[in-house]
C-alpha cells in the first residue's frame, strides 16, 4: 500500500515520536522511509541593511542534519527496513511539500508539536502548512513534552 513514506524530522525527540508508527508501517508494507531534515537559511542583517547569508553557520548545520539522518537511517536499517536520508536547505514546508513530489512518496508522516492558542499562531504549524498544500495521504501524531 504505502511503498515510500517520507518522515521530516527536526532534530527533537518530540518529532521522532513518529518512528515507531513509521517503522510498523515500513515491515507491514514493505516500504523504504525516507527521513528528511529541512534547515532553513540563516539569514544575518548588515549594517547597510542588505541580507547576507551566513554561509559558515549554515554548511555546519546541514552536516550536523546529515549526521542525525544517517544514525537514524542505521539505526533503521539495523531493524530490516530500507531507509533514505535528505537534507534540504529551504523553507520548511515548501521544501516537505517539494520533496514528496519529487520522491513520489506515497505518504508523509509526521509528529506535530500540539501547541495551541498564541504559541501556534507565533511559531506557526509545519503539519498544518503540509496538510493545506499536499496532494498525498498525511499521517499526523500529536507529540506532547513528556
Amino acid at each position: 500500500m504505502y511503498t515510500k513514506i517520507m518522515v521530516p524530522l527536526d532534530g527533537s525527540v518530540r518529532a521522532e515520536k513518529i518512528l515507531p508508527h513509521v517503522e510498523e508501517m515500513a515491515r507491514s508494507f514493505g516500504s523504504k522511509v525516507i527521513l528528511l531534515q529541512v534547515v532553513e537559511p540563516i539569514v544575518t542583517v548588515s549594517s547597510a541593511d542588505v541580507f547576507v547569508p551566513a554561509t559558515d553557520s549554515f554548511s555546519a548545520k546541514l552536516e550536523q542534519a546529515q549526521a542525525y539522518l544517517n544514525d537514524l537511517k542505521r539505526k533503521l536499517q539495523e531493524k530490516r527496513i530500507d531507509a533514505e536520508t535528505r537534507v534540504i536547505g529551504s523553507t520548511i514546508v515548501d521544501a516537505i511539500c517539494e520533496a514528496a513530489e519529487l520522491e513520489k512518496v506515497d505518504l508523509i508522516a509526521m509528529a506535530s508539536h500540539g501547541r495551541t492558542g498564541a504559541a501556534r499562531v507565533f511559531y506557526g504549524s509545519v503539519a498544518a502548512g503540509v496538510l493545506h498544500r499536499v496532494d498525498r495521504p498525511l499521517l499526523i501524531i500529536r507529540s506532547r513534552e513528556d
